[in-house]
C-alpha cells in the first residue's frame, strides 16, 4: 500500500474559537463540500464534534456512483485538533487532520491528509497513475472550494495560506 499526503492551510481572520464553532459542527461539513460530489449525511448529529464520533454519509466522488462513507473523530483537543479517520468508504486508508493555532490577525487552520487508494495488489499496481490523475487533483479541487467558502464567510487574511500555495504533496 502507498501512503499519499496532502496538505492544505487556511488563513481566517477571525479568532480561534470563531473559526474552532465552524469546524467542530458537523453540519458544516456539507457547507464546504462541492455540490458535485452530491454529499449527503445519513446519521444523525450533534452540535459538536466529540472523540468517537461516527459519522456516516453518502458521496458520488467519481462517474455519479453512490459511495457509503463512514468516519469516526478519532481523536479531539478542544480548540486545537481533531482527526477524522475513515472506517469504511472509498479509500484503503483515510487519515484526516485538523488543526487550528493563532496566527497574527486570526486563525490558521491547517489540514493534513493521509490517504492510499483500495483495491489490493492492483491499486499498488496503479496506484501513484490513478492518484496523479484522478485523486490528488479531486482533492485539490475539494479544498479550493473550500477556501471559496471560507473567503466568503470569513473573508481572507491577507498573505499566502490557501490551498493553491499552501497545498503540498509528499
Amino acid at each position: 500500500m502507498s501512503l499519499h499526503r496532502f496538505e492544505a492551510i487556511h488563513r481566517l481572520p477571525v479568532p480561534r474559537p470563531e473559526a474552532w464553532a465552524f469546524f467542530s459542527d458537523p453540519r458544516n461539513l456539507a457547507v464546504i463540500t462541492p455540490p458535485e460530489l452530491g454529499f449527503e449525511i445519513t446519521s444523525d448529529l450533534p452540535e459538536r464534534i466529540h472523540a468517537g464520533l461516527i459519522v456516516t454519509y453518502r458521496v458520488r466522488p467519481f462517474a455519479g456512483l453512490a459511495v457509503t462513507w463512514v468516519t469516526e473523530i478519532s481523536h479531539l483537543v478542544e480548540g486545537e485538533l481533531f482527526v477524522d479517520d475513515q472506517r469504511l468508504g472509498p479509500y484503503g486508508f483515510w487519515h484526516h487532520q485538523h488543526h487550528f493555532r493563532d496566527i497574527a490577525g486570526g486563525t490558521e487552520v491547517r489540514d493534513l491528509v493521509h490517504y492510499a487508494l483500495p483495491l489490493g495488489p492492483l491499486g499498488a499496481l496503479l496506484n501513484r497513475p490513478l492518484d496523479r490523475l484522478l485523486v490528488e487533483p479531486r482533492l485539490r479541487a475539494i479544498f479550493e472550494f473550500r477556501r471559496g467558502v471560507l473567503d466568503q464567510r470569513f473573508g481572507r487574511l491577507a498573505g499566502p495560506g490557501g490551498p493553491a500555495p499552501g497545498a503540498r504533496r509528499g
